[in-house]
């Protein structure tokens, strides 16, 4: 299995924050946001390669906290792929960046775990490679416990048995709080499917939307995340996060 991390974003609404730095790479309660999806993803066993993408503004600053995170946890192999843009402008969007490292690095001959670099976790996400084990697609999960703070994500259903019956992005008038987050594992035939979404010339950011097209081709199961999950989209919300997460490291 691999694991692909997506930092390829320039977080124009973090600035002045984040004009010189990446967003995944900005501290939360001590250490980088990447670092809090890491390290919860550490755990999972036969991990083959980490792959994190990012842009040409930022490449050079993931490999230099690659090279010093790998000293903490030697058992990863990293490898920093560069997708050539430059600013906000001419990003390849989320779907198009794990296209390019899945054609780019022949990562359809084995399983996948894709992850937003800021995403932040309170627990080990262990537990998710173990469910995913012989399902095509997982999306993971969580309950923001607000009809109003779920139109700026996603609505989604499914049946008792977890598998997606409908799947929205920021829905109007969402009926349920549970929403889908930037965690999915794919199988290895269908990390296949990456390459046949973008030639139909489908929307290539947010990767939520591989998920709506794929889950009426192919059965996408769902997995609730433990402990406290958290989204930063702004200064506010990062402030925010800093508070939760340093009661967690306490």
């Amino acid at each position: 299995m691999n694991i692909l991390i997506l930092a390829a974003g320039y977080a124009t609404r973090l600035y002045p924050l984040t004009l010189n730095k990446a967003k995944p790479l900005l501290d939360v309660a001590g250490k980088p946001m990447i670092e809090w999806v890491l390290d919860n993803l550490a755990p999972i066993p036969d991990i083959e390669s980490v792959y994190v993408v990012t842009n040409n503004k930022f490449a050079a600053d993931f490999q230099a906290w690659a090279d010093d995170y790998v000293k903490r946890q030697p058992k990863l192999h990293f490898k920093i792929i560069n997708d050539g843009s430059t600013n906000d402008q001419d990003k390849l969007g989320a779907i198009g960046d794990i296209n390019l490292v899945v054609s780019r690095e022949n990562l359809a001959a084995s399983d996948l775990v894709v992850v937003a670099g800021d995403n932040l976790f309170s627990q080990s996400l262990e537990d998710f490679a173990t469910y995913c084990k012989g399902k095509a697609a997982v999306l993971a999960t969580y309950d923001v416990k607000d009809l109003e703070a779920i139109k700026k994500y996603n609505a989604i259903e499914s049946t008792p048995e977890g598998v997606i019956t409908h799947f929205e992005e920021k829905p109007a008038q969402p009926k349920s709080t549970r929403t889908g987050i930037a965690l999915y594992y794919y199988s290895k035939e269908t990390v296949a499917k990456f390459a046949p979404y973008i030639a139909e010339g489908n929307n290539p950011d947010q990767p939520g939307r591989f998920v709506q097209w794929l889950y009426t081709r192919t059965p996408v199961h769902t997995w609730d995340v433990p402990g406290t999950w958290f989204d930063i989209g702004s200064k506010e919300t990062l402030e925010e996060a800093n508070e939760i997460f340093a009661k967690l490291v306490k």
